[in-house]
């Protein structure tokens, strides 16, 4: 019943198909739909495959120079994805709310020019320093204005730019931390560098995705100096050398560095504090306003190269130099960036000193504003008309001068960027093409050559100018925006630059499937960009007349005030509590020994999955060694064995009759290769094909054959022989 079930559901389902019944139209139908839906999700796929940004120039640029440059692009095209989306977060929530509900331009002191600026406002070279117009715009932090409700939604601003600023960090940091799980899912076919060394490195080295013929040959060559490096490196550890001489080489390297690094910290310290002497100066020249940003972008120039000069002491392998290399990179750019702002925090505690003098002169200059107004109409109960907001006296506003010291950074580190790609690689190139010609030698094989991409300097290049950008768009709203340009012109700029005037590398290597060495780099910088920003919130007063926290004693009073006026008062209760200390050690303590606890529980599994390995490793060795020790005397037996099947499931062998002795003048054949080992060729291959079927042997002459019919046999339709 069951069985006859099946076949009517067989029947029903497939009615069209069989050409019975009324449903071959509709079967026809469904089957029409379904491959119009198979041809739809194939061609939106495709569709979805086109809309990924750049797709198509990244892999160009991977085609010809291999994966580890476009790994590079790779990352750019995901950092600006990340700022795309903090820019939406910062002019969705805070630009725009102030345009569209914020008091209009001129109509408080915040948000107007003053007078002893206003002739020079509009000039080039103030506007290009980021001051006049620029500066009391909504690219800074001192237009926004402090109410605590705009517009007729009743918008927090002032909350609303708290939180911009704080869910930038949680959001970047999200991504990150997310980004990098993803990637080490994926980032696990790299092999284990222990076991089948030679294997991984024939198999897996080569990269698919190399349509360069000039990329292809110094693919190969790369692949061979690989094998050459692991003999070579076994061959140096052996070696005997002067141990003393090169630890002193190594100790004199490490000294040299390390007065570099101290002396580009000091300059630029240096120059931060002559740049606060320049400020009460008027009669500036070119150099001097921009001299700041000019020294940082020539350390991040000169300093690199440098190193890799004085690493050359140090002997070491390319592979342990180029780590070197890279965390002297990143500790020059860390201690670039942290110097200038200490330096800058000290400016910052400088102005919050005069601050308070300014303020008590405003107000002493507001009373002598009325008194004057009042001696003058002699009426001491009239109201005197608003001061004009151009000639209120204004304080320093510390958050707008460090969001401005950002963003010339910023702008300094792009200008320098491209003009030393436009100079350094395509003047570079164009030089060595058309004077290669009437040279004294060849000039692209010899100096100047072409120029390759330098990989790790852009990483690390991006990498902190996003760092900047982090600690900056607290103080500069408007960064974000630079930075998304910044990012979209670069990708192009790159993109060509590399394609039109740098060369494959000699040693062109295979970019790991995960991209988290990128990402660790940029999980630091984000957690040391946090450090200045949350200081700035929790410990340092906002100024008095500028900034959505103006008149507060700490910027994260705002988050107190919301508490207390807009939501019930068991919730304020509640949010007193949760920030009591007894709650937050304890919860503190409860995640860290939750990271413990999971800590110890991925090493178990990583204790547990190598025991699965040795052991996997020694089942193999032990059949190996099985197999080696079998008795091998008999090989065609073991070969034939090999392809027969199971012999169990086979029907016994009838018994096999006797066989006459064979005549002794005629020799046994063996095989050709075997005939030490006494191998008889006839007798295996008769025992390994024995057949059930087989006819007996003849034992008499053959009867009189007739005409037409086969040799050894009946004719069509004869008796059988007698």
């Amino acid at each position: 019943m069951f069985a006859d079930r099946e076949a009517q559901q067989f029947v029903d389902k497939f009615e069209g198909a069989l050409g019975k019944g009324k449903g071959r139209k509709w079967y026809a139908y469904k089957v029409m739909m379904t491959k119009k839906w198979i041809k739809f999700q194939r061609d939106f796929e495709n569709f979805r495959t086109a809309c990924i940004p750049w797709e198509r120039k990244i892999k160009e640029v991977e085609s010809h120079f291999g994966s580890s440059v476009a790994s590079y692009f790779i990352f750019l095209r995901w950092m600006y994805g990340m700022n795309l989306v903090l820019f939406g977060l910062t002019f969705g929530l805070v630009v725009m709310p102030e345009v569209l509900m914020g008091l209009p331009y001129g109509s408080i002191p915040r948000k107007t020019v003053p007078r002893a600026e206003q002739d020079t406002a509009q000039d080039y070279a103030v506007l290009m320093d980021f001051n006049g117009y620029c500066k009391y715009s909504v690219l800074f932090y001192g237009y926004y204005n402090d109410q605590r409700t705009i517009g007729l939604l009743k918008f927090r601003l002032p909350l609303a730019y708290l939180m911009v600023g704080i869910g930038t960090f949680g959001y970047s940091l999200m991504l990150v931390i997310r980004t990098m799980a993803k990637n080490a899912d994926v980032g696990g076919g790299d092999g284990d560098e222990g076991e089948f060394t030679f294997a991984w490195k024939m198999f897996t080295s080569w990269d698919y995705l190399i349509g360069n013929a000039e990329t292809a040959d110094n693919k190969y060559a790369s692949i061979t100096t690989s094998f050459k490096e692991s003999i070579v490196d076994e061959q140096e550890n052996q070696k005997d050398e002067n141990i003393h001489l090169r630890r002193f080489l190594r100790v004199l390297a490490n000294f040299l560095i390390t007065c570099s690094l101290g002396g580009s910290g000091y300059l630029i310290y240096f120059v931060v504090k002559r740049s606060q002497d320049f400020a009460t100066r008027d009669d500036l020249s070119w150099y001097e306003k921009n001299e700041l940003e000019l020294i940082m972008s020539l350390l991040g120039l000169v300093c690199p190269p440098l190193f890799e000069t004085i690493a050359e002491l140090e002997d070491y392998h390319p592979r342990i130099a180029l780590k070197w290399q890279l965390g002297r990179i990143f500790a020059l750019f860390l201690g670039n960036l942290y110097t200038f702002l200490f330096a800058l925090f000290d400016e910052v505690n400088t102005k919050l000193e005069e601050e308070q003098s300014i303020k008590n002169a405003s107000i002493w200059a507001m009373k002598e504003y009325y008194a004057n107004f009042s001696r003058l109409v002699n009426d001491s109960e009239s109201t005197p008309p608003p001061m004009n907001p151009a000639d209120v006296i204004r304080g320093p506003c510390w958050e707008t001068a460090v969001g401005i010291e950002f963003v010339k950074l910023t702008v300094s580190d792009i200008q320098v960027t491209y003009l030393t790609i436009l100079i350094g690689d395509f003047a570079r190139a164009v030089i060595v093409r058309f004077l290669n010609y009437c040279w004294c030698w060849d000039l692209e094989a010899g100096f100047p050559s072409y120029g390759e991409f330098d990989i790790s300097g852009n990483v690390l290049g991006l990498v902190f100018n996003q760092g900047m950008i982090w600690m900056g768009a607290f103080y500069a709203p408007g960064l974000v925006g630079i930075n998304v340009l910044r990012l979209l012109s670069s990708m192009y700029y790159q993109c060509w630059a590399v394609m039109a005037t740098n060369v494959p590398h000699e040693r062109v290597f295979k970019a790991s499937k995960s991209n988290n060495f990128y990402m660790g780099l940029l999980l630091l910088v984000l957690f040391l960009s946090l450090l200045p920003v949350v200081y700035t919130i929790m410990s340092l007063p906002p100024s008095f007349d500028c900034g959505p926290f103006s008149g507060k004693e700490k910027m994260f009073d705002v988050i107190m005030e919301t508490i207390d006026l807009d939501l019930p008062a068991f919730m304020g209760t509640l949010f007193s509590y949760a920030a009591n200390p007894g709650l937050i050690i304890p919860a503190v303590l409860l995640m860290v020994l939750a990271i413990y606890y999971l800590n110890s529980v991925s090493e178990a599994y990583q204790n547990s999955n190598m025991e699965l390995k040795k052991k996997m490793q020694m089942a193999r060795d032990e059949e190996k060694n099985r197999r080696n020790n079998t008795d091998s005397t008999n090989q065609v037996m073991k070969d034939l064995e090999d392809l027969l099947p199971n012999r169990s499931l086979a029907p016994p062998a009838p018994p096999e009759p006797e066989k006459p002795p064979e005549p002794e003048g005629k020799p046994t054949k063996t095989r050709g290769g075997a005939a030490g080992k006494g191998v008889d060729l006839q007798k295996d291959v008769s025992l390994a094909s024995s057949n059930p079927n087989a006819r007996e042997p003849v034992t008499r002459a053959p009867g009189a054959r007739g005409r037409g019919q086969p040799p050894g046999g009946r004719g069509r339709g004869g008796p059988p022989p007698r």
